[in-house]
């Protein structure tokens, strides 16, 4: 188990844990949570001993597997999958073992290093790390794409999927949904449920918490508290634990009162200055509990929209996307749709499908590929982008952002105006002028969201606005949507956000946007069966190859179809036909009679392949059983090595066959 004792840790001047103690049982599924800056990330580091405590213990079993996310983006051209497989640190090693093994031409070791490679896993790992990678969002041939052709959001989906492979007793996620879309997420979500390690997660999902985690692990105020339950659970307790702290104030408040009315009445009597004087020194003993505070003291509202244009956008078969070297690249098509005032939409697809693009489209940050958007008199559009600095300049602060936006909007505000403004979105004193680009993706969000409310929009287009607020943050967003008078139109993967805030939804999927008929728990029944029915197809697809390899071969005969028996007033077939069916049929012969030599060396490499096989399933066999004297361990561990070598050299002729054979084929 993991056992935190009186532990104290500072980061610089500020003190981020004092005198935490708390106890993690072993699979135990654990929610951290706190606010932005509360520490939760340094708690992290000191439990993978990236920090160490200024005092007090810190214990975790020695034996114990460690599995977290890289914060790392990282850097190669090593393809996905096997970027993901490096994450199996237990394969790594077994397969570092056997080549150091195979170099000093050591039997004994060789044995030794294939023993651990089927421990492993290795045979089924690529496809267990392609499982992974599917899950996550990768599709086809992307498995396979360097790491480096991809985005900086996929790029953390593969740092995922590494920590994911390997095998851990414990797990360690920061924020692990933030670039995932709804359909990963559920993915994710079910996969955790049956992760058999102890796992903490530090999220601000709410569902997310609450479909996963048993016990919750509040940091607040440099102190850890343990609430047995998920995170819904956790704020029923903490509610009730603030009430109580609150009564036990408001009594402390009433006796102090009391006493110090007594001192005040008696301090100038000498008959009782004695006791007036044992009443100071006991309001000076008395322990004065800190007033409480509501975990949600940030609030914000959207102003009042200067008017409501009825309808407020027309969709009249549009098409969005982008522009590309190679020309337009179209990804939804026909939009035909209207947008009313008072609407609340949740926008739904995959990652790719469209949902970003459309919202751009909608944004006027990017132009549409085709049809008409006809925008109703007085539309003024707010936008919180997914990528906030697509909206902000990094090298400027909040308040010269305000500034530029002001003159836009509202010339006349003075300076002092906007820094109280700010003010409301926690932004004080300096970090007026700190560089957007050194704040956190938490303060740049809370400016975009100021930004927002000072333009008083009537329609607002929000692609996952959530990725970096805390829970209080998006608490107070859902409660500043759900009062806010004009139109929503939102992208996220926040679960609970979507539930409190849109009222219908749309669906990107297959080049389409159409009306969603249910709710959320509709889509994730669709996304399930989905999931399903596409994991079926590649399975079916997977034997279709395999026959198809097979035929060619001449290993097994491919299946043939029954024959369509001709309707019976079908006339018989005119001689050219006949003719034509001959001449093919000669031409198959001739193609035959070239490719059998190269065939049968195909099934005899086959039969040779049968047989190494089992000549090495014997081995392992042998290996694993007792008995063994170190020469027979040897030689066994270097008949092995010579069988890996003799089926990887059989393997490639095997291939140089196959294309020569379809190479023939194609040009006859």
């Amino acid at each position: 188990m993991i056992t935190l004792r009186n532990v104290v840790l500072r980061r610089g001047t500020k003190i981020v844990l004092d005198d935490a103690s708390v106890v993690l049982q072993p699979g135990e599924k654990v929610g951290l949570v706190g606010r932005n800056g509360a520490g939760k990330s340094s708690l992290f580091a000191l439990l993978t001993d990236r920090l160490h405590s200024d005092k007090g213990d810190v214990e975790i079993p020695r034996q114990w597997a460690l599995a977290e996310v890289a914060q790392n983006m990282p850097e190669t051209e090593m393809p996905a999958t096997e970027f993901v497989l490096e994450g199996d640190v237990r394969l790594m090693a077994a397969r570092q073992a056997l080549a150091d093994a195979e170099a000093a031409d050591d039997g004994h070791a060789i044995a030794d290093a294939y023993a651990q490679l089927m421990d492993a896993g290795s045979l089924d790992a690529p496809a267990r790390a392609q499982a992974l990678l599917m899950g996550l969002g990768f599709k086809g041939a992307q498995v396979d794409a360097p790491v480096n052709s991809f985005s900086g959001g996929w790029r953390m989906r593969l740092q995922l999927a590494r920590a994911l492979m390997c095998p851990s007793d414990l797990m360690l996620l920061d924020e692990p949904t933030n670039h995932l879309d709804l359909d990963a997420l559920v993915w994710l979500e079910a996969w955790l449920q049956r992760y058999e390690g102890t796992l903490i997660i530090i999220s601000h999902d709410r569902e997310f918490l609450d479909a996963i985690t048993k016990v919750t692990l509040h940091l607040d105020e440099t102190k850890l508290h343990r609430y047995g339950g998920n995170y819904t659970a956790f704020e029923s307790m903490r509610a009730e634990r603030m009430l109580q702290q609150q009564q036990a104030f408001d009594k402390q408040q009433e006796r102090m009162a009391h006493l110090q009315k007594f001192i005040d009445r008696f301090k100038a009597k000498a008959s009782k200055a004695k006791q007036a004087q044992s009443r100071v020194k006991a309001l000076e003993r008395m322990e004065r509990l800190a007033p409480v505070l509501t975990a949600s003291d940030f609030s914000f509202e959207f102003r009042e929209p200067l008017n409501l244009p009825n309808p407020m956008l027309m969709f009249d078969t549009v098409s969005v996307g982008y522009d590309t070297d190679e020309g337009e690249k179209v990804i939804v098509r026909g939009i035909d749709r209207s947008v009313l005032a008072g609407q609340r939409f949740g926008i739904l697809g995959a990652n790719g499908q469209g949902k970003s693009t459309f919202v751009k489209t909608v944004a006027r940050m990017q132009r549409a590929m085709g049809g008409t958007i006809t925008e109703g008199k007085g539309l003024s559009i707010g936008y919180f982008a997914q990528q906030e600095m697509d909206v902000l300049r990094p090298d400027e602060g909040p308040l010269m952002h305000m500034i530029r936006l002001a003159k836009e909007v509202s010339p006349n505000a003075r300076e002092q105006e906007l820094r109280d403004f700010l003010g409301q979105f926690r932004f004080v004193g300096d970090m007026v002028n700190q560089e957007v680009g050194s704040l956190s993706g938490g303060e740049k969000a809370r400016l975009v969201l100021a930004m927002l409310v000072w333009q008083r929009p009537n329609l607002l287009l929000l692609d996952e606005p959530t990725n970096h607020l805390d829970l209080q943050t998006r608490e107070a967003l859902s409660m500043a949507l759900n009062e806010f008078e004009g139109t929503v139109m939102l992208v996220s993967h926040d679960r609970a956000l979507l539930r409190e805030v849109c009222d219908e939804f749309w669906l990107v999927a297959d080049g389409k946007l159409a009306p969603f008929d249910g709710d959320l728990d509709d889509y994730q029944r669709w996304l399930l069966e989905q999931s399903k029915e596409a994991a079926k197809l590649a399975k079916e697809e997977a034997k279709q190859a395999l026959r198809a390899a097979r035929a060619g071969t001449g290993a097994a005969p491919a299946p043939v179809a029954a024959p369509v028996p001709a309707p019976a007033a079908s006339p018989a077939p005119a001689p050219a036909k006949r003719e034509d069916r001959k001449l093919s049929g000669q031409e198959r012969q001739k193609l035959n009679e070239q490719t059998r030599p190269l065939r049968k060396e195909m099934e005899q490499i086959d039969a040779k392949m049968k047989a190494w096989n089992d000549e090495r399933a014997k081995l392992e066999a042998q290996l694993s059983s007792a008995g063994q004297t170190p020469a027979q361990i040897a030689d066994a561990g270097k008949r092995l090595k010579a069988i890996g070598d003799e089926v990887e050299e059989a393997e490639m002729r095997w291939l140089e066959l196959s294309e020569q054979v379809d190479a023939i084929m194609t040009a006859g």
